[in-house]
């Protein structure tokens, strides 16, 4: 596999996760898991981070040729 098919990958999976993360603060949709509940910062930091991952690897992969 290539560098270049590698980053593309990765930017869709951090694309998707972030977006899932979105959702989740959009409709506040309520994540319990056992006795505990997931706040909602949570959600706030697991749209950010994968978000600017996507950036970083889609930017990384432009840089290379196809």
């Amino acid at each position: 596999m290539s560098t270049r098919v590698y980053l593309l990958i990765s930017g869709i999976i951090f694309g998707l996760v972030a977006v899932a993360h979105l959702l989740r603060v959009v409709n506040r949709w309520e994540l319990v898991l056992g006795p505990w509940s997931l706040p909602m910062w949570v959600s706030w930091l697991g749209t950010v981070v994968p978000a600017l991952l996507c950036i970083w690897a889609f930017r990384l992969a432009s840089k290379y040729e196809a």
